[in-house]
């Protein structure tokens, strides 16, 4: 393992679906292997957008959790941690808050993208307001205090997603400029490929959506769910040729998780008329449950004792606070405070 450290963290929104495990849970696991990795569960972050739902922040931040370390995120190859229960990203949160200019937050993309949720969680009831909050303002600078807090070398995102790191890169540069300091890391975007994995109605995939398939569901939901993704829709009767390239779903999942050989055949069968959507959904349904057959059975000893997780979060957020404040004390030296 070399000395690069990697921040990467999670909003606290509960159960996470297949979506977060191929585009960033799967990831992290290999990660791990190499590099010094940071990962957080995201509980500040959440209440930019949803201050007003926190009825089971705790049970979320737990389920988060469970699903990162029932996939292989493993505690003692990663710190895990909470990012509330490290106090020193909020102080240098406000540091950073000092010297970054108002119209930087309000170009930035990440502050963008929040603001929709917002206007959405307005529009379907489950929000006060669409007004964004102080908060939500600050969200890229406190973005920034979770990446520079552990002086991270790289962040691990999908391509549409490096501008997001764009404006973490300009604080810590402007941070270095006006306090003399070189001691602070430009982070890198870590590039990954992330295999497009829509939600089961042909759109993104998201829990608010109501077309994901969760990571811990059962073997008849997840056969139920699968059971509804969208196919071809000018395919009509079983016997009818089909048009894989035209299946807005399910074809793409086979493509995730069929081998070569099973991937060809269904593409064959379909062509042919020789397999209806409904039996290629049943066998599709078949190779998901396989695959997150022993996650699942990991996760349901993690659900059994609760008391280990809160554990396993204690422990690497008291980690977390030490290198946290050895790169404080950095930061306030560098500034020149008493």
């Amino acid at each position: 393992m070399n000395n690069k450290i990697i921040v990467s963290g999670m909003r606290s929104t509960g159960k996470l679906h297949l979506g977060h495990y191929f585009g960033v849970i799967k990831n992290w696991v290999e990660l791990q292997k190499e590099f010094n990795c940071y990962y957080f569960v995201a509980d500040w972050h959440a209440l930019t957008t949803k201050f007003n739902q926190t009825e089971n922040l705790r049970q979320n931040v737990l389920d988060v959790t469970m699903d990162w370390l029932a996939s292989g995120i493993d505690p003692d190859k990663s710190t895990i941690y909470v990012q509330s229960h490290v106090p020193q990203i909020a102080q240098l949160h406000i540091l950073l808050s000092m010297i970054t200019p108002q119209n930087w937050v309000e170009r930035d993309p990440t502050l963008k993208d929040m603001a929709k949720i917002l206007r959405m969680q307005k529009e379907e009831g489950k929000s006060e307001t669409s007004s964004a909050s102080y908060g939500l303002i600050g969200y890229p600078v406190l973005m920034t205090s979770d990446i520079m807090m552990f002086n991270a070398n790289y962040v691990p995102v999908g391509i549409d997603q490096v501008a997001h790191i764009e404006i973490s890169r300009d604080i810590i540069r402007r941070f270095n400029n006006i306090y003399n300091t070189d001691y602070f890391v430009e982070p890198e975007p870590k590039l990954t490929q992330v295999p497009l994995l829509k939600g089961l109605d042909g759109n993104k995939m998201g829990k608010s959506f109501n077309n994901d398939i969760k990571i811990s569901d059962d073997e008849e939901t997840t056969t139920k769910k699968i059971m509804t993704g969208i196919t071809d829709r000018t395919r009509l009767r079983k016997t009818d040729l089909g048009h894989p390239d035209n299946c807005e779903v399910i074809f793409d999942y086979w493509k995730i998780f069929g081998n070569d050989t099973e991937i060809e055949e269904i593409e064959s069968m379909c062509k042919k008329g020789e397999i209806g959507c409904a039996d290629c959904k049943r066998k599709l349904a078949q190779k998901v449950n396989e695959y997150f057959a022993p996650i699942r059975e990991k996760r349901k000893k993690y659900e059994e004792n609760p008391k280990l997780v809160e554990e396993i979060l204690i422990e690497g957020s008291k980690k977390a606070q030490l290198r946290a404040q050895e790169v404080l004390d950095k930061a306030k030296e560098a500034i020149k405070m008493f």
